[in-house]
């Protein structure tokens, strides 16, 4: 199973100084791999080897900023890619003094790569200027550049670092995102749901207000409220889940939770089977999630939540069978113990059961 970070093979390293060879002559190829490829790079994670990277160009690039920019935006529509977003992160660590530089920059390479992160030291440093940028980004002709717009100012970001002025006050946020409500492109959708759900983890009453508001308007706008109140959706905020049409769930019940199997081996699948009891006369529209309660390093579990199913089940008992795949992942480092699952109904924790995984050890 390979990781992000293993992308930067010292082929690509190579492959990258010949597209800067290509557009700058005088690019040092060599001394670029080489103070890459130090003394820190094999300990370093994806994120700390972006940083290493636009260090490394940094010191090879002229020391003009301006010209070291024209050469990067130059050499950036053949580095296409996540793997490049040492590209934006160049002009986080150089071009903060350089703020409209930097944003007409910024607004390029996200094109070929993605600037979201690049542009939030920006932010922090000119709340108002750079959001006034983004506002004009957000009717722009070019899908990504009206993602930027919108992923950049996420106040909680994933790998981003929050922005706490708009965790505190998402007005600005909310302002862009009337914008791209009804954006065509399901990739910018769904930039602004995510924004959307971050909000709604500080602000819950705003944006249940604003999914009033907007749910109505285009179908590309109820994808949007859909998919950003999904965080209130599984907290079972009452007013979303009336929004959504999810009657109440009082006096429905999960059970006979059964597991096939007490112990599973990581690569496995995790099979369990319940009963949903309806005791209205009439059928009730219901969402029924499942935590899995992964046993971290430290001992503790943590969850994460996965949708079953939302629909309408009818009076009475149904059956109910699920198959959950425990597989190795890039984003996950699976532990051996004693894990749990949680049925939920409409936000409600309705069952639970526990579970041992077994991680298979190398053969010598």
């Amino acid at each position: 199973m390979s990781t992000f970070k293993e992308l930067f093979s010292p082929e690509f390293l190579e492959d990258t100084a010949a597209v800067f060879r290509k557009v700058y002559p005088d690019f040092d190829g060599a001394r670029f791999v080489e103070r890459v490829q130090d003394g820190e790079w094999e300990q370093e994670e994806f994120k700390q080897r972006i940083r290493h990277i636009a260090r490394a160009l940094t010191e090879v690039l002229p020391p003009s900023y301006p010209e070291a920019l024209d050469i990067l935006c130059a050499a950036a529509p053949d580095c296409r890619g996540v793997e490049y977003i040492f590209f934006p992160d160049f002009v986080e660590l150089n071009g903060l003094e350089y703020e409209e530089l930097s944003l007409e920059a910024l607004k390029q390479l996200t094109r070929y790569s993605t600037s979201e992160f690049a542009i939030r030291a920006l932010i922090r440093r000119n709340p108002k200027g750079v959001m006034s940028r983004m506002r004009v980004w957000a009717t722009d002709s070019c899908e990504h550049v009206r993602r930027l717009a919108s992923e950049g100012c996420r106040p909680r970001l994933p790998w981003g670092g929050q922005l706490k002025e708009f965790i505190a006050d998402p007005a600005p946020v909310i302002e862009l995102l009337e914008l791209l409500k009804s954006d065509p492109s399901l990739y910018v959708r769904k930039s602004v749901a995510n924004n959307l759900n971050d909000i709604a983890k500080d602000h819950p009453d705003l944006v249940a207000d604003i999914a009033r508001a907007w749910k109505g308007e285009n179908p590309h706008t109820n994808w949007i409220v859909r998919h950003g109140c999904r965080t209130l959706l599984k907290k079972g905020d009452p007013q979303v889940l009336k929004l959504f049409g999810l009657q109440s769930a009082e006096g429905v019940e999960i059970r006979d939770l059964h597991l096939a199997r007490p112990s599973i081996t990581e690569g496995e699948e995790l099979e369990f089977s319940f009963t949903v009891f309806n005791p209205a006369g009439e059928p009730l529209l219901l969402r029924i999630e499942y935590d899995i309660l992964y046993m971290k390093a430290n001992g503790i579990p943590a969850p994460k939540r996965f949708k079953l199913s939302e629909k309408a089940y009818p009076p009475g008992i149904s059956l109910v069978t699920r198959r959950h795949a425990i597989r190795p992942i890039t984003t996950r480092k699976h532990y051996p113990g004693t894990h749990g699952l949680d049925m939920i109904v409409n936000g409600v924790k309705q069952a639970s059961a526990e579970f041992e995984l077994v991680i298979p050890t190398m053969d010598k």
